[in-house]
């Protein structure tokens, strides 16, 4: 008996110390998942069952396909870290479809390194996330379930260089980048003119981000060369714990040809407003311009160019931890007839109209 009273104090006072050991020695190696799939009904009812070309999310339509699934690796110490993401669905067909070979389905694959000792400033490199935007390829992220009009039109992805500082109390980040182009993993042939970006993104509170991103460089062969240059503004402020407003602002010029003085020019404002009534719910509403008259980014070849309107509105569920139910109504209204229509027998007919409605739903999981 004695023995066993020894043996329980034995435990009792080895159990914390045990504890915070494993706390101490916690695996730096973590691995995760995402899926999300969708169903996306065109009023249109597009003979291609795809949505328009400058829709890169959820753009198959009358079908039940996958947006976006991927499994990734993450693996971060005091002075390393890196991340590799192996990625397939719809939205890698149309975003990757440049890419060759195996980069076609890499999502994510970058190393970091540490480069001070007192300083949280980090070299990374690889493919990573784009540093322009406050919306991502992963849709659980956004508060709304499509992508804007200016998160579909500038890059999700980009491949290059990145230095990055965070200040001591995190309210502050600041990073310059090498890049390989406008959402490229791979330069394109025959260009050798490097591109660069920037980004100041300032935390005042836990409710207000401010962010001021940059992109300067030449996305074609060096015989066409044009450069382009590109600012996104972003403000998201979380009034309330229930009430919360994104309000962005994108402003972009490329030079109408090479050695040129005239530049053509784009720009873009986003308003997203969500509200949530319970900690499971949410519900969202977009309004957002895109005025790109020249074709620079998108090509209508109409009169007016791309002169388009769009209005959303949606509700999410958390079903369960980690799984999120969305379904949402958007509408695109444009100056010109850009949208295509179905006519009566099953014909693309040459029918074309100014506005496009759309009703999605998706169900995503991650672990």
């Amino acid at each position: 008996m004695k023995s066993l009273l020894l043996s329980a104090l034995g435990l009792v006072i080895l159990k914390p110390a045990l504890a915070q050991d494993a706390t101490e020695t916690k695996n730096p190696l973590t691995v995760s998942g995402y899926a999300e799939a969708y169903y996306n009904y065109d009023f249109n009812r597009p003979l291609n069952n795809t949505a328009p070309g400058f829709l890169y999310n959820f753009n198959r339509t009358g079908e039940v396909n996958l947006n976006l699934g991927f499994i990734k690796a993450n693996y971060s110490a005091d002075r390393v870290r890196g991340n590799l993401a192996l990625a397939a669905g719809s939205y890698i067909n149309a975003n990757y479809a440049a890419e060759p070979g195996v980069l076609k389905n890499v999502f994510e694959a970058n190393v970091g390194v540490k480069i001070a000792k007192n300083a949280n400033l980090w070299i990374d490199a690889g493919i990573m996330p784009s540093h322009i935007g406050f919306e991502s390829a992963i849709g659980k992220d956004n508060w709304a379930l499509t992508r804007s009009l200016v998160a579909e039109n500038t890059p999700y992805f980009e491949s290059g260089v990145k230095l990055g500082f965070t200040s001591k109390d995190e309210k502050l980040y600041l990073s310059a980048m090498y890049l390989n182009g406008w959402q490229r993993i791979q330069r394109v042939d025959g260009n050798t003119t490097p591109a660069f970006g920037t980004q100041v993104t300032y935390k005042s509170a836990s409710s207000v981000t401010l962010n001021y991103s940059t992109f300067m460089g030449n996305d074609k062969p060096d015989s066409v060369r044009a450069m382009r240059y590109h600012h996104n503004f972003y403000g998201i402020f979380q009034f309330t714990e229930k009430f919360g407003v994104t309000a962005g602002f994108d402003y972009g010029t490329e030079q109408k040809a090479k050695g040129s003085s005239a530049y053509n020019n784009w720009f873009v404002p986003v308003l997203i407003a969500r509200y949530s009534p319970s900690p499971k719910v949410n519900i969202a509403a977009r309004g957002e311009y895109f005025q790109d008259k020249n074709g620079v980014i998108i090509v209508t070849g109409t009169e007016n160019g791309f002169k388009t309107f769009g209005v959303s509105a949606n509700i999410d569920y958390a079903v369960f931890p980690g799984v999120l139910w969305r379904l949402e109504a958007r509408n695109l209204s444009s100056k010109d007839r850009i949208f295509l229509e179905r006519a009566d027998g099953g014909t693309s007919g040459g029918i074309s109209q100014k506005d496009n409605f759309f009703l999605t739903t998706s169900i995503s999981v991650a672990f």
